[in-house]
């Protein structure tokens, strides 16, 4: 525990320099103002933005890139209470009961509970981040090749299988992004694979042209194309505070949020929309006002499923930090950032980029706080950013994104390979194939390869090593369990 408080003071004192901090509270502010765009979440946000990272030091990145994902959190509940139109997957939810009381005239208490709430069950999460991460990275040092690649087929399946709406479409997604990864020199072998003679191809795709390609391309010309025309009526909003019934209702709730949000974040079942799903059904079965639920609209409807979506998010940089395994979207994007560093998250990282990582955790505290004041009085002026056009919104994030992509290697091909990724990305869209496994496939894929035939190797040629080894063997049993148990039980109730 001590050595854990002397780390997270040198991290404090990383993240709290006036430069870090700086971007801490741009990573914020513009991750509020996208959270609060419709049809834009963190992942365009990271994904658009990736290519600074050849231009800034580590931390400073990392800092800029975490403020981004959370401010967006803590936006996507403005648009959720007050125009019905979820800025993000995560805020789904909070839309049901906020919505509601912004009709009946109680927005300014929903915006309070969804504000107040962020913060606690962030800041709660990131102290377990804080005292667990470590313990975590110390047993993840002691697995070998197996156990590693056995992990990374339940990332693989979990994230096909549950996320998509069609496992079918999920696994095809994952090819995907496997047969991607694939392209280049065999990282064993040094043998050239799928380059099509073309040298730009020798040291693989760029996460970054594919993570661009897919979400700010992708999702731009896809709302422009199927979703550009919608209009949005807005509620009225009286001022952003809670009376005292409405504290008494909301605290309870935040916590309960916040245990259920935090599991779900560190597992790689991805996503926070099973947890905030379950914690609004908690809080309807729980709540002394269920009149209220549907009707005029419950505070707790909006207190719980906040909590746990930050929660949840908070929690997803705990495999992501010690075993390399991102559990969504965006820490998948957070990977490829890290691995522009040439750095590698998983157990050794808290060993050799000590610094970093505890710099990181540091400045999640600092988020929290600078989200919390940006979030209360300043809701007024998110709101007025739903008051930009759409046309000129989606022409400035395709220059954005061209101009970065371009500005990498200034390669004509990127451009065109990223615009034919888009292009993919609007037919996954279009006919709901998930987005997320293309990347966590593309990302995982090689290093996933590396890892069986190591395994293969420590077993000397043998399969068998998978199923001799205890955890490998219980991890081999659960990925089975998650690929074939919602079928079988589907068949069942058939009968």
């Amino acid at each position: 525990m001590g050595e854990t408080l002397a780390n997270l003071a040198v991290g404090f004192a990383t993240a709290g320099t006036l430069v870090n901090l700086m971007w801490a509270f741009v990573g914020c502010a513009l991750g509020t103002a996208i959270g609060v765009l419709p049809g834009l979440g963190p992942a365009v946000t990271v994904a658009m933005l990736l290519p600074i990272t050849s231009q800034v030091e580590p931390a400073s990145s990392m800092i800029f890139f975490c403020g981004i994902y959370y401010g967006a959190m803590y936006g996507g509940s403005t648009t959720s209470i007050l125009l019905n139109t979820p800025g993000e997957t995560g805020t789904m939810v909070t839309a049901l009961e906020g919505f509601k009381m912004a009709k009946s005239g109680r927005a300014g208490a929903a915006l309070a509970t969804a504000a107040i709430g962020s913060f606690i069950a962030g800041t709660l999460a990131t102290v377990l981040v804080t005292l667990f991460a470590p313990v975590v990275a110390d047993f993840a040092v002691t697995l070998g090749p197996p156990e590693y690649f056995m992990l990374m087929m339940l990332a693989f399946i979990t994230v096909s299988a549950v996320l998509g709406k069609s496992t079918l479409r999920g696994l095809t997604a994952l090819f995907i992004g496997l047969a991607i990864g694939c392209v280049g020199l065999d990282q064993i072998s040094g043998q050239v694979r799928y380059t099509m003679g073309v040298p730009e191809l020798l040291d693989g795709v760029e996460v970054v042209l594919v993570a661009v390609g897919l979400f700010a391309v992708g999702e731009t010309l896809y709302n422009a194309l199927y979703e550009g025309r919608s209009q949005a009526t807005l509620n009225t909003m009286g001022k952003v505070h809670m009376t005292g019934a409405e504290w008494r209702r909301s605290w309870p709730a935040w916590l309960r949020g916040t245990a259920i949000g935090f599991p779900f974040g560190t597992i790689p079942a991805g996503g926070s929309e099973i947890p905030t799903f379950l914690s609004y059904a908690t809080e309807r079965k729980l709540s002394k006002h269920a009149q209220e639920f549907g009707t005029s609209g419950a505070i707790e409807g909006v207190a719980g499923p906040e909590a746990a979506n930050n929660s949840a998010v908070t929690a997803t940089l705990v495999p992501l930090l010690t075993l390399g395994i991102p559990t969504s979207v965006t820490a998948a994007i957070l990977l490829s950032a890290f691995q522009n560093y040439g750095l590698q998250p998983g157990p050794q990282l808290f060993q050799t980029s000590s610094t970093l990582v505890w710099a990181l955790i540091a400045s999640l505290y600092i988020g929290n706080v600078m989200l919390l004041v940006l979030n209360l009085p300043l809701v007024g002026l998110w709101v007025k950013l739903l008051k930009i056009p759409k046309a000129q919104l989606y022409a400035g994030i395709l220059i954005f994104a061209t101009v970065g992509v371009y500005a990498m290697r200034q390669s004509p091909l990127d451009l065109a390979f990223m615009y034919a990724v888009g292009l993919l990305g609007v037919l996954m869209r279009r006919y709901d194939f998930p987005t997320a496994p293309v990347i966590v496939g593309m990302i995982l894929g090689p290093l996933a390869e590396a890892q069986m035939r190591n395994a293969v190797s420590i077993g000397e040629g043998s399969f068998r090593v998978f199923v001799e080894r205890p955890l490998s063997l219980a991890l081999l049993i659960v990925v089975l369990a998650v690929l074939l148990l919602p079928r079988a039980l589907r068949l069942l109730r058939r009968r």
